[in-house]
C-alpha cells in the first residue's frame, strides 16, 4: 500500500533557497553607481519612503547620476507597502522608460521594488495575484539593488515579500508571497546608513530580527542548514541591539546588527518563519502599524506558546541571549527565554500591547496617508477584533512553519493578552 508522506512528517523534502550577491561593510554604499552601470542600468526607479531630507536619497542619487545613469525618484512607497504603491510603481517604470529599480529604506521599500518586478515582467497583472508560493510564470524581470537603511528587514537576501491588499476594507488582509524569482540582483548593507534611523524603529526592526532567527530556529521544517545563521544571529541581537539602539553612532553595535539581521533572513529564507510573523501581519492589515513593533508585542506572547512544543529549543535560546542557564533545568532555561525577551523589549520601550497604541503611534510610520484608509484613532480589543485577527493568521502562509498546532481557539488566548495583557 502507497504511503501518503505527509502522514510520516510534514515537510518530508525541504528546499534550500538561494541567495543574492551581496556587498557587506563600511563604505559598500559608495559603490551604488558603479554597481548599477555594471548590471546595465541606465535609467533607474529609486523607490523609498519617506527618506527624503534624511539626505540619504540625495547622497545616493549623486553617486548613481556620477555613473552617467539616470534616476527617476518614486518616493510614494508606504509603511507595510499597499498594492497600489506596487502598480503605481510599476505604471512610473514603464512610463519613464527606466530599465532597473534602486530600492532604498527598509522592508517595505524592498518589497513593494521586488513586487513592482513582478508586476512589470507580467504585463501589468494585479500584484494580489501572487500570493503564495512561485506564482511567476515570467522568470525574467527587471533588475534590482536594495540598499537597507535599517538592520531589521532581511528582505534584500530573501525570496519573499509582503504586500497589504486594499481592495476590500472591510476585511482587510496582508499576504506573503514566496518566490526565486523575486531575488534581488545585489544587496547592499553598510552600517554607516544605520546611523540616522531613530531610536524607537532601530528597536523595532531589531525585534523583528531576533523573530526571523528564532522562528526557524524552532520552526516545524527543522531545516538544519538554517540552524547556525539562527543561533549566531540571535546571540549578535542580544550583544549589540541594546547599543545600537541608545549609542547609534557606535560602529561595532550597528555592525554587528547589520550582520545579525542579513544573517537572520538567510536563516528563515529556507528554515521558515511562524506566528510572530503571522501575528504582525494580522495586526498590521488592520492598524497599517510598524511590522518590526508589531513583532515586538507579539514575540514573548509567541514565544510562550511555542514553549511546551519546543522546551529544548527555547532554553538554548535563553543561552544564546546571555542566559546563565547552569543551574536550571530545561523547562526553567526555557521559561527564561521569554522572560530575557520580556526584559528586552521593556529595555527598549517596547509598549506594553497593541490596546496602548493610537493612530498617533504611528504618525512617522505614515499611518492613514494616500489611498489607503486608516482602521481609526484607536485599537478594538473586542472580543470580535480578536477572532478576527486569530482568522487572518490561521490564513497566512506563515503559519505552517510555527512548532505548535494552531487554531482560532488555541490562539485567542494569546491574541487576548497581546491586546490588553501586561507582562
Amino acid at each position: 500500500m502507497a504511503i501518503e508522506m505527509n502522514q510520516i512528517w510534514d515537510f518530508p523534502i525541504k528546499e534550500f533557497h538561494p541567495f543574492p550577491k551581496a556587498k557587506l561593510g563600511v563604505g559598500a554604499h559608495d559603490m551604488l553607481g558603479v554597481e548599477a552601470k555594471e548590471l546595465g542600468m541606465t535609467r533607474v526607479l529609486l523607490m523609498t519612503t519617506g527618506l527624503r531630507g534624511s539626505g540619504i536619497i540625495e547622497e545616493l542619487t549623486g553617486k548613481i547620476e556620477y555613473q552617467g545613469v539616470d534616476v527617476v525618484l518614486f518616493d510614494e512607497v508606504q509603511s507595510n507597502p499597499k498594492d497600489f504603491n506596487v502598480m503605481d510603481a510599476a505604471a512610473r517604470y514603464q512610463s519613464e522608460k527606466c530599465d532597473g529599480i534602486i530600492s532604498v529604506g527598509g522592508g517595505s521599500s524592498h518589497d513593494a521594488a521586488k513586487g513592482a518586478r513582478m508586476v512589470i515582467a507580467h504585463d501589468g497583472r494585479n500584484i494580489n495575484e501572487f500570493e503564495g508560493f512561485s506564482k511567476a510564470t515570467n522568470k525574467e524581470n527587471p533588475k534590482h539593488i536594495a540598499v537597507s537603511t535599517t538592520a531589521g528587514t532581511g528582505s534584500e537576501t530573501s525570496w519573499a515579500y509582503v504586500v497589504t491588499d486594499t481592495s476590500d476594507m472591510a476585511d482587510p488582509h496582508k499576504w506573503v508571497a514566496f518566490d526565486d524569482t523575486c531575488l534581488v540582483d545585489l544587496a547592499m548593507d553598510d552600517p554607516l546608513l544605520y546611523y540616522s534611523c531613530p531610536e524607537h524603529f532601530t528597536a523595532y526592526c531589531g525585534f523583528d530580527v531576533l523573530a526571523h532567527a528564532s522562528e526557524p530556529f524552532v520552526s516545524r521544517l527543522d531545516f538544519a542548514p538554517s540552524l547556525g545563521n539562527a543561533k549566531y544571529s540571535m546571540e549578535l541581537t542580544a550583544q549589540h541591539l541594546r547599543t545600537a539602539v541608545y549609542d547609534p553612532h557606535n560602529l561595532q553595535a550597528r555592525t554587528g546588527m547589520m550582520h545579525a539581521q542579513y544573517i537572520a533572513a538567510q536563516a528563515f529564507n529556507s528554515g521558515g518563519l511562524g506566528l510572530i510573523h503571522s501575528f504582525s501581519h494580522a495586526f498590521s492589515a488592520f492598524y497599517d502599524s510598524h511590522h518590526g513593533l508589531n513583532n515586538a508585542i507579539a514575540l514573548p506572547r509567541v514565544w510562550e506558546y511555542n514553549l511546551p512544543s519546543r522546551y529544548e529549543r527555547f532554553a538554548e535560546i535563553a543561552r544564546l541571549m546571555g542566559v546563565d542557564t547552569s543551574r536550571m533545568t530545561t523547562v526553567q532555561a526555557a521559561d527564561a527565554a521569554v522572560e530575557e525577551a520580556i526584559r528586552l523589549s521593556k529595555d527598549l520601550g517596547i509598549p506594553d500591547n497593541f490596546g496602548s497604541l493610537t493612530t498617533a503611534s504611528y504618525d512617522k510610520n505614515r499611518m492613514n496617508t494616500g489611498k489607503y484608509e486608516g482602521r481609526g484613532d484607536g485599537v478594538d480589543t473586542s472580543e470580535k477584533q480578536a477572532i478576527a485577527i486569530a482568522e487572518h493568521m490561521m490564513g497566512d502562509w506563515c503559519t505552517p512553519g510555527n512548532p505548535r498546532e494552531c487554531t482560532v481557539e488555541s490562539m485567542l488566548p494569546m491574541v487576548r493578552h497581546a491586546l490588553t495583557g501586561t507582562y
